[in-house]
């Protein structure tokens, strides 16, 4: 599982909340630490029970099954059985000095899906461009830049409950990095691209724990991350990229080390160029 090291950081997205300093000798539960009192904190907007969020704990009519499919909700780690103490679940990796649920609507795990689009950079004659220290090939991602904190990241977003990930994969690709594919006069030949490009072998990068700043003691992310390769650029390299609603901006990245990205999105890249045999 990731280390928290971002979910440490203060202050909790969107607030003023500052958390409770938690040492990394005493992240994990297993560490006694009887004076740990965090702050209790769910986002404002979550309490007001917009669809994709749980009511609080303890709500009449609301009894979650948690290390289980819940209905329509999973509340299913991607990773091991998760704990719950007195009825409330608990973070797997450790301590995080801020309980409830921040921004995230769901106790427990929160499952998203990150789809990683690529290609080989090219020159202007369609040959591909090495790097002059290593030799390899370099690979291309499309990044966008959230608009909540201004921080490049892989397009992404939640899974509705009872979705495919495949769909769900395909859905966020196409509403932060296409914008819908609306607005544009060949829609249908965008739409045929796209098609054959999430139709194709795949290429499962990571799926676990996230070490997101959003992340609490009683709610925390977890995704699976998939990578979808055009080989050759004859799907991406005339399909026109458009900033969605929850994105500032959109474009290709250049894979290297010098990728800093939201969340723990740069270790995916790192095991992306890996895998492929890109240049990092």
């Amino acid at each position: 599982m990731a280390a928290h090291v971002k979910a440490l950081t203060s202050p909790y997205p969107g607030s003023q909340v500052q958390r409770t300093p938690v040492p990394p000798e005493k992240i994990c539960w297993q560490v006694d630490w009887p004076e740990y009192d965090p702050v209790d904190y769910t986002a404002p907007y979550v309490l007001t029970n917009p669809p994709w969020a749980d009511p609080p704990l303890g709500s009449e009519g609301f009894s979650p099954k948690f290390n289980a499919l819940d209905g329509a909700v999973q509340r299913q780690s991607l990773q091991d059985t998760y704990s719950v103490e007195k009825g409330v679940p608990r973070n797997p990796v450790g301590r995080t000095g801020v309980k409830g649920r921040g921004l995230l609507g769901r106790w427990g795990p929160n499952h998203a899906a990150d789809p990683i689009i690529t290609r080989w950079k090219q020159d202007s004659d369609g040959r591909r461009v090495t790097d002059v220290n290593t030799g390899k090939p370099i690979l291309q991602f499309v990044a966008i830049q959230r608009k909540d904190c201004g921080q490049w990241a892989i397009p992404g977003g939640m899974v509705d409950p009872g979705e495919l990930v495949t769909a769900t994969l395909r859905r966020e690709f196409c509403e932060e990095a296409l914008n819908s594919l609306e607005g544009t006069g060949d829609q249908t030949e965008n739409e045929k691209k796209i098609q054959e490009l999430f139709s194709q072998e795949h290429l499962l990068i990571y799926k676990g724990y996230v070490d997101d700043p959003r992340n609490t003691d009683n709610s925390w992310m977890e995704t699976q991350a998939v990578n979808y390769h055009d080989e050759t650029g004859h799907l991406l390299n005339q399909l026109r990229l458009e900033a969605g609603d929850d994105a500032g901006k959109v474009q290709w990245v250049d894979v290297s080390s010098e990728c800093s990205l939201y969340a723990n999105h740069a270790s995916f890249i790192l095991i992306l160029a890996h895998k492929r045999g890109a240049h990092w």
